[in-house]
Formats: structure tokens, sequence, C-alpha cells
């Protein structure tokens, strides 16, 4: 189903965009300072404020159906308004689009019955709560790959009781619940448990090169936690297949923020050496800095096009097994590129907390990591094309 600015055809959109990129550069980048970035509790406190003006500006949640108060817009309408918000740090976060939240959101909405999706998926819209996903676990147990799961869940009664250690599970210092995997007798199973039953802790927030992640990066103990059986999301045993469900999207559209966040550390530099003069000229008359640019520039246009053409194939229902893992490897390369430039453009500056260039740079490099490191996804896509 068309959201009414898709209906509306692509001026509502541009629109769309114009505004999103408005609220940014006026509301959200000005909300920015490195005394917050890395303060867990202080970007929740900017972050609610936020929202409130991103309500009343008619930008909130802009990957919900209209039923659920969001934009209803599809992959490919969605790429470009992520983009646009994607170039502030609290661009997302302020409209409620942000990891790990609204792939969480998503995944409540395709699985969730009317009772989960009443308990825990309204009060993330309304940004009344935050949850998180718990996959990844220390060696030996599941990163990259998840079959190595090894938290348990066993069946006592109606009741389960899950035992197990998690670790950099992003949005996971402050979450009111989880998403957590664990290995049951029927295979893997996805459980809904909130952040304050019996034996769910919180040992602490790992600290991480990135910043401005709500909720951090958690290190969770699971030590006889009890759920009941209304905490299974979706069929006992498909835990594993919900977990692509949820990761293939949540890839495409880190791809759409960060292309958005590249954009700007690709701004903020074209900007100085236009101004920076040394030996003689300006920084943007010399052919080494020029070819930068130029090759920022195509990087940043590759991967919109990839991304525009995975939003699309989602938007048609087809599979996008391969072309999500594409996009993120090509995406994840190429943003990283762009930002190295940048800094490299602007020398000194670039580094410092003055700009905010020397951030974007942090956040680009673990996204070759992020939902899957880049070489097990080029082994995959390889077995799969070789097949």
């Amino acid at each position: 189903m068309q959201s009414k600015q898709e209906r509306n055809g692509g001026d509502a959109l541009q629109d769309l965009c114009a505004r999103v990129r408005r609220f940014v550069d006026e509301v959200a980048i000005p909300a920015e300072s490195p005394a917050i970035a890395r303060d867990v509790a202080a970007l929740d406190r900017c972050v609610a404020r936020l929202r409130v003006q991103a309500r009343e500006a008619g930008l909130y949640t802009p990957q919900l159906p209209e039923a659920w108060g969001g934009l209803g817009l599809g992959w490919r309408s969605l790429a470009q308004v992520l983009e646009e918000a994607g170039r502030g740090f609290l661009g997302p976060a302020a409209l409620n689009c942000a990891a790990p939240d609204q792939p969480n959101m998503l995944t409540l909405l395709r699985l969730g019955n009317p009772e989960q999706q009443e308990r825990f998926l309204a009060p993330l819209v309304q940004g009344a709560q935050r949850a998180c996903f718990a996959m990844t676990e220390p060696a030996p147990g599941a990163g990259s790959d998840p079959s190595m799961l090894r938290t348990r869940a066993e069946r006592r009664g109606a009741r389960w009781v899950l035992n197990g250690h998690k670790q950099f599970i992003s949005g996971g210092v402050g979450a009111d619940f989880a998403l957590v995997l664990a290995r049951a007798e029927s295979g893997v199973t996805l459980f809904l448990v909130p952040a304050d039953t019996p034996g769910y802790r919180v040992v602490r927030d790992i600290g991480m090169v990135t910043g401005y992640q709500i909720g951090g990066h958690a290190e969770i103990v699971l030590q006889d936690c009890e759920v009941g059986g209304d905490a299974v999301l979706g069929e006992p045993g498909h835990g594993l297949e919900y977990a692509q469900l949820r990761l293939e999207p949540a890839r495409l559209s880190h791809c759409m923020r960060y292309i958005g966040r590249a954009r700007r550390a690709l701004e903020t530099a074209q900007a100085y050496v236009t101004q920076r003069e040394s030996f003689g000229s300006r920084l943007a008359d010399l052919q080494q800095i020029q070819a930068m640019v130029a090759d920022s520039h195509i990087d940043l246009h590759a991967s919109r096009l990839m991304t525009l053409d995975c939003a699309g194939r989602m938007d048609e229902g087809l599979s996008v097994k391969q072309h999500s893992a594409m996009a993120k490897v090509f995406v994840s390369e190429a943003v990283n590129r762009v930002a190295d430039r940048a800094v490299q453009m602007m020398g000194a500056s670039g580094l410092s907390d003055d700009t905010p260039v020397s951030m974007v740079w942090q956040e680009m490099r673990p996204f070759r990591i992020y939902d899957g490191a880049n070489e097990l996804h080029r082994a995959t896509l390889a077995r799969r094309l070789l097949a």
C-alpha cells in the first residue's frame, strides 16, 4: 500500500525530504555535542525532546504504516528520507527510525500477536520505551555465525528458563526489553524478555569507538531468567529465520543512514578545501584534492543506486538475501572511503571535535562488522554464486 506522499507523486516525496533536511539542519544538528555522544542518559533525554518536535513537524516514524501513526513509506522512498535523516547523528533517533528500534518495530509488526504488539510494539512506537536485539555472544558463542548460539532456553511446564551471556548489544543499556535469541529443544527461538525480569542483568556498557548510539553497547547476563509461554515471538524453532528477517532490512537501513552521514562529512570537507589556502593556492585547486572529491561522489552515487535497487526489490516483495548482502558490503566500504578522504582533506581539523568529520569517520569503520562481517558476506555470496 502506498503512503500519502507516494500517492501524491514525486513532488510530495521531495517535499518530505526537504522538510526532513530542514529539521535535521535546524533542530537535530544543533543538539549535537561531544559531551553527550557517549552518555546514554543524556542521549535519552535529548532524543525525547527531539521526538516531540519531530512529531509536531509530521516526520515521526516514516518506516511504519499509517495505521501505527507512521508515514507508511515504501523502501525506495524511505531510502531518500533516511539519507536526509542520517546526515545528523541524532536525526534518525529523533524521527524514531534509528537502529536497533527501527528493525525491532518491524519485527514486532510482522511477528507479534495483538497482545505482544500492544505490550511491546506500542511503547516503542510512542517513544516511551526502548528495546535491544540480543544475539551476539562472547566466544565461543554466536557472532557473525548465529549457528554458534550458546544461550539456552529450557521449557518448564508452561514457562521458559533462559541462561546465557550476550555482549555488544546495541541499545541494551537502559532498554526496557530485549528480543533474545536462545537455543531450545525445538531449535533456536526468539523471546521477548522484559529487562526487569529476575535473572536479566546488564553487566556494563562496553566502551566503543562509535558515538551517539542510543543505549550504548551492553553486556548482558541471563541467569535462570524465567519468562512465560507468551514470551515466544513467532513460532518456536524459527529464531534463525526470524533473525534474517530482521537483519536484511536492517542492513539496508544502515546503508541509507550512513550514505547521509558520509555525505555530510564530504560536504564539510568540500567547504573546508574551498576556503583553506596552502602554498599559494586553495586546496580545492590541487588535483589530488579534486580526485578525492570526485572519487567520493562516485562512491556515494554508486552506493545510492545499489541501495535503491535493493529497496525496490523489497517493495516488490522479492527476496533480497543476496542483494542486501552485496549492498551492505559495497556501501559499508564506500562510505568508509568517503569519510577517510574527508579526514585527509581537512588534516588535523578532520580529526578534531571541531567538526563532525572525525565522528563520522569513527562510525564508518564499524559498519564493515555490523550485521555480519563483510568477509562472511563475501564467502556466503561466493558459495551461492558458485552453486
